[in-house]
């Protein structure tokens, strides 16, 4: 956890710009094992990004919109267990915040998650190597959008919904539900003078063959029947 932390202070420290990103594509990591790892299904769901979506050879390039993307962000374990994959693919590395659940009580994990969000946040709309290109971040759902986390935290911003200033446009739903890991938030930055978001899309995931047995349910959906007992519910 000290690592994880030291590195978020690092990100903490880069000077205010308006060195905004073109595009953020936001998704919440594979289904899980444990505390720590991704399970089987989870593995595969990395795969099929990588092949489908964000990787350099991925067959649907919709989102990424033919570009390379600027850097694949984490969070946790289980984010850059997802994200390594399709970062590999452009031969980019996982900037990872770095917040490991070991010999960690709830609070203080919570409190380390909120911190390395905050900075994540920063350097994404600070950070000059990103102006104007496309950031993929991969992140622990509670911290992309959760009202009662916003609540227990009023007068400071904590999850990415407010911090990358998704409250200021319409359409944005207030919490990522924990049964939906198949879905990616697409946000735009037009004026990049601006770090206001000029638009807001919600994508599902569809895969082909060989990744088309995925668990897949629409938004604030109970978890599919065909979801594995083997993952953390």
């Amino acid at each position: 956890m000290a690592a994880g932390l030291a590195l978020v202070a690092t990100a903490a420290s880069i000077a205010p710009s308006e060195a905004v990103p073109r595009r953020i594509i936001l998704l919440r990591h594979g289904e899980k094992a444990n505390a720590t790892s991704l399970c089987s299904v989870g593995q595969q769901r990395a795969i099929a990004l990588r092949d489908t979506y964000l990787g350099r050879n991925a067959s649907n390039n919709s989102l990424l919109e033919g570009q390379t993307p600027a850097a694949f962000l984490a969070i946790t374990v289980h984010t850059e267990e997802t994200s390594t994959p399709s970062a590999t693919s452009w031969g980019l590395p996982v900037r990872s915040f770095g917040v490991i659940p070991i010999n960690a009580g709830n609070e203080q994990l919570m409190a380390g998650l909120a911190r390395a969000t905050q900075a994540a946040a920063a350097d994404v709309l600070q950070n000059p190597l990103w102006e104007n290109r496309t950031v993929v971040m991969t992140w622990e759902h509670k911290h992309i959008a959760n009202k009662g986390i916003e609540r227990q935290n009023a007068g400071t911003n904590v999850t990415l919904r407010q911090l990358l200033n998704l409250d200021r446009i319409a359409g944005v739903p207030a919490k990522w539900p924990g049964t939906n890991y198949d879905y990616f938030w697409i946000i735009d930055y037009a004026d990049q003078n601006s770090a206001i978001p000029t638009s807001f899309e919600m994508v599902k995931q569809t895969y082909p063959a060989p990744f088309n047995t995925l668990p897949h349910n629409d938004w604030n959906t109970p978890l599919p029947s065909n979801f594995p007992s083997s993952c953390l519910r």
